[in-house]
């Protein structure tokens, strides 16, 4: 079993920065390939951010590519996710989500396991 917790939301104004962090504990942190998801209201949750299990390999949506990276540190156990230049339609919960399995198949399914999400605000 994983325990993932995320932490860094907040509110922060257009075109400021923010960086998610995602702890993880239990089963080998290094073992799984993390993702970062994230739900604005109304709509369904969508696919932001995936790395590797060693970090070597990441992946990026369209619309955060560019703005957003996302890193990992095996030796803390914490993935994260630096986000600059951020938008108003950035605002969302973003959940972090860690699988073992290989990054291209994590991304075009659910993950196993997942956090309970911090908050992201950016006002328009």
């Amino acid at each position: 079993q994983v325990q993932l917790v995320e932490s860094g939301g907040g509110l922060v104004q257009a075109g400021g920065s923010l960086r998610l962090s995602c702890a993880a504990s239990g089963r080998s942190f290094s073992t799984l390939t993390m993702t970062w998801f994230r739900q604005a209201p109304g709509k369904e949750r969508e696919f932001v951010a995936a790395i590797s299990r060693k970090g070597d390999s990441t992946y990026y949506a369209a619309s955060a590519k560019g703005r957003f990276t996302i890193f990992r540190d095996n030796a803390k156990n914490t993935m994260y996710l630096q986000m600059n230049s951020l938008r108003p339609e950035d605002t969302a919960v973003y959940s972090c989500a860690g699988d073992s399995r290989e990054p291209v198949v994590v991304i075009s399914t659910t993950p196993t396991y997942w956090g309970q999400g911090t908050q992201v605000t950016v006002p328009g």
